[in-house]
């Protein structure tokens, strides 16, 4: 077992510890992208309140719902609607990732997957704009992950440069592998060139804080 994982019976286990359940939904697709890039797969996520991406879910309390239980009423409050979440749906538990080095999480992150029929995402994506309660509070909206490449480089690369909360960036990469939904070849190709973004991105933030420090110097002058 990797590091940080446990069962789902050690977890349940696990004396004063908080639980969050999450889900990646997907679907099959046979759009192509301005009619010729294929798609493939649709796979979901969501920006978050603090600007960060992760799956719809949240905090469940075991003891007084299952874990199925309690991300379902997670996913009814960010979608919009019924999304029944079963055991088969579960893939792995395991710590969050812990504030400092020198600190263990007590939060366990319980992560499931379930695939539907593209119709339904497109139901969910409906609902979570329109009905949903967290719609523009806990949730700013759903996004589709850009399983493809496109003739820049763009597309999974891109997104991939995004922040993401906790190990959700990590969860997405293992999964899609796990899924065949993207090559082994074209995610480390993904991964590579948005290493080299990150760095452009760094300077491109750095010139953004001196032109705000240059600015509210002037601000501040007599």
């Amino acid at each position: 077992m990797a590091s940080g994982q446990l069962s789902r019976e050690e977890a349940l286990a696990c004396s004063g510890c908080r639980h969050a359940c999450h889900v990646m939904l997907y679907a099959d697709t046979a759009s192509k992208l301005f009619g010729r890039t294929p798609i493939r797969h649709i796979v979901l996520m969501q920006m978050r309140f603090d600007g960060l991406l992760g799956f719809p879910g949240g905090l469940v309390n075991p003891e007084e719902e299952s874990l199925e239980a309690g991300l379902s009423r997670e996913l009814l409050e960010e979608l919009g609607l019924e999304v029944p979440i079963t055991e088969e749906d579960y893939v792995e538990t395991c710590h969050a990732p812990p504030i400092s080095s020198n600190s263990r999480s007590h939060l366990i992150l319980h992560f499931y997957v379930k695939k539907m029929e593209e119709e339904q995402i497109r139901e969910v994506e409906k609902a979570a704009a329109s009905t949903a309660v967290d719609h523009g509070l806990e949730v700013m909206g759903m996004v589709r992950v850009p399983l493809f490449r496109t003739n820049h480089n763009g597309g999974l690369s891109f997104f991939l440069t995004h922040s993401f909360i906790g190990n959700a960036r990590s969860q997405l990469i293992t999964s899609l592998l796990r899924l065949n939904l993207v090559s082994p070849q074209t995610l480390a190709k993904a991964l590579r060139k948005s290493l080299r973004m990150h760095a452009e991105t760094r300077e491109d933030l750095r010139a953004a804080l001196a032109f705000a420090e240059r600015s509210t110097a002037a601000g501040a002058q007599p």
